[in-house]
């Protein structure tokens, strides 16, 4: 069976290393970076400056899921409403949906 998660390479701070993420976290990942007007190794090096355990592959993941999170009304609907205020994976992963909401 072959496993949803996908390897790949990227360069943070110029040194390549590899994240392991399933494919769902890619597109995320991806959308957010377009969104931002960055590029994915940029947003990858700020996640990976902010965190302070863990590995890289889970802090993506944690500030995929918190991005996308704070998208919703806590029901899992679109709430309509823009994190832009939010300017560090830290901030995304230390704040709860409504704290961010919040901060708008």
């Amino acid at each position: 069976m072959k496993s949803p998660v996908v390897k790949r390479s990227i360069v943070i701070a110029g040194h390549k290393t590899s994240v392991s993420l399933e494919d769902a976290f890619w597109k995320g990942l991806k959308d957010i970076a377009i969104s931002r007007h960055i590029t994915l190794s940029d947003l990858v090096a700020s996640i990976d400056s902010e965190r302070h355990h863990g590995n890289l592959s889970s802090a993506v993941r944690l500030f995929v899921l918190g991005h996308f999170q704070a998208k919703t009304d806590g029901n899992g609907h679109a709430d309509g409403r823009s994190i832009d205020s939010v300017h560090t994976p830290r901030d995304m992963m230390l704040m709860s949906p409504a704290a961010l909401r919040a901060a708008e």
